[in-house]
C-alpha cells in the first residue's frame, strides 16, 4: 500500500519557507553564490522537500489524526527551483496492537530519487484519542 503528493517547487514557494524558518542561505537565493558551489545553481531547501512526505502521512496514508512519530533522511540529489517533487510513503511493516506504521519514503524529481527515509506513524481510534493518556514524543505514554 502507498500514497503519493506531487507539487512544484519554484522562487515563491522558496521564499515562503525561508520566511517560515528564517533558512535564507544563499545556496536557495543567490545566483552566483549557488553557481560557484557544487550544485553549480540555486537549490530548493532540502527540509522544504522533506516537508512533502509529512503531507503524503498526514492526509493521505494513514492520513487525518495519524502522529508522525519519526523521520530518517538522506539527500542523494538536488532538488531545483521549478522542479515537480514527487513525494511517496509505502508501507513496511503494520504494528497493529499499538496501531503503528512503518513507511519507506522517497521524493523524486522524474525518475531520479532525491530523498530516501524511513518514517514511523501511529493512527489514532475512532473518537482521536489513544487510550492511556498522553503520548510521548518518542510514542510511549508517561
Amino acid at each position: 500500500m502507498s500514497a503519493d503528493f506531487r507539487r512544484v517547487i519554484g522562487d515563491e514557494e522558496m521564499r515562503l519557507f525561508a520566511d517560515l524558518t528564517g533558512d535564507t542561505n544563499p545556496l536557495h537565493f543567490d545566483d552566483d553564490f549557488a553557481e560557484r558551489s557544487r550544485f553549480g545553481g540555486r537549490i530548493v531547501h532540502g527540509m522544504c522537500t522533506a516537508a512533502l512526505i509529512s503531507t503524503v502521512i498526514g492526509t493521505r496514508l494513514p492520513g487525518p489524526g495519524c502522529i508522525y512519530l519519526s523521520q530518517t533522511l538522506r539527500f542523494t540529489a538536488p532538488v531545483r527551483p521549478g522542479d515537480e517533487i514527487v513525494a511517496r510513503a509505502v508501507v513496511d511493516r503494520l504494528i497493529p496492537e499499538r496501531r503503528r506504521v512503518e513507511f519507506e519514503t522517497t521524493c523524486s524529481v522524474g525518475d531520479q530519487i532525491v530523498l530516501a527515509g524511513r518514517a514511523l506513524a501511529q493512527s489514532l481510534p475512532a473518537g482521536g484519542r489513544l487510550s492511556g493518556g498522553p503520548v510521548g514524543l518518542d510514542g510511549s505514554h508517561p
